[in-house]
């Protein structure tokens, strides 16, 4: 089954869910964990009977889904249909949807010695480097980690955070950030990211899927 591109998924997907890093997320606002349950056991079910299966995180007042295709690398129309059936599910249930809340969170090493720092950022996480070279943990736990090349001049950025959101919350957040002190270093990269300072300078970046299709 075909990988959808961001603007299809924009188009064709359910409200309430956001397209992150390859993946549809949401969080079910179930109130209670009894109820979190009661839907995780309920999206199980349909989940077997599509023979389609989501990653689910049962929380006390929340549970948060996320869904993609592996087969394919990507949001396909099962994902989609499965997206649509959690909804429904959460409406007769009561659950409000909320994809503001859900963000996915990678971390990016800049360094001029990628090659020879790589091994042991995968020895001390344990999590393996894929054919991009990117450290991502097999079963999610942990942040993905990624190696971005840079000069070698003093002082310079290192570790910096990718935090991807869906679109509608980037200005936000810029907002959010300046009025704690942060900067806006740049909107080269705008639609798809924007990178901000903390007082100190440390480097995060906005991520959005806009642009990279």
């Amino acid at each position: 089954m075909a990988k959808l591109t961001g603007a299809q998924i924009a188009q064709e997907g359910p409200a309430g869910w956001a397209y992150l890093l390859g993946s549809l997320h949401t969080r079910l606002h179930t109130g209670t964990f009894a109820a979190g349950l009661a839907l995780v056991d309920a999206i199980g079910a349909v989940a077997e009977e599509m023979d389609h299966h989501p990653d689910l995180d049962l929380r006390y007042t929340h549970v948060d889904v996320r869904l993609s295709s592996h087969d394919a690398g990507g949001v396909t129309e099962r994902d989609l249909r499965l997206a649509r059936a959690v909804t429904t599910l959460a409406a007769d249930a009561g659950v409000r949807l909320d994809p503001a809340s859900v963000s996915v969170l990678e971390l990016g090493l800049d360094t001029p010695a990628r090659d020879t720092v790589r091994p042991f950022w995968a020895a001390v996480l344990a999590v393996p480097a894929d054919d991009r070279g990117e450290l991502q943990d097999p079963a999610g736990a942990l942040p993905g980690v990624w190696f971005q090349p840079s000069g070698d001049e003093e002082p310079r950025q290192r570790w910096h955070f990718d935090v991807w959101v869906e679109p509608a919350q980037v200005q936000p957040r810029i907002d959010a950030a300046l009025a704690a002190g942060g900067r806006l270093v740049h909107t080269d990269g705008a639609s798809r990211f924007w990178v901000l300072a903390d007082p100190e300078g440390n480097h995060a970046c906005l991520c959005t899927w806009q642009g990279r299709d």
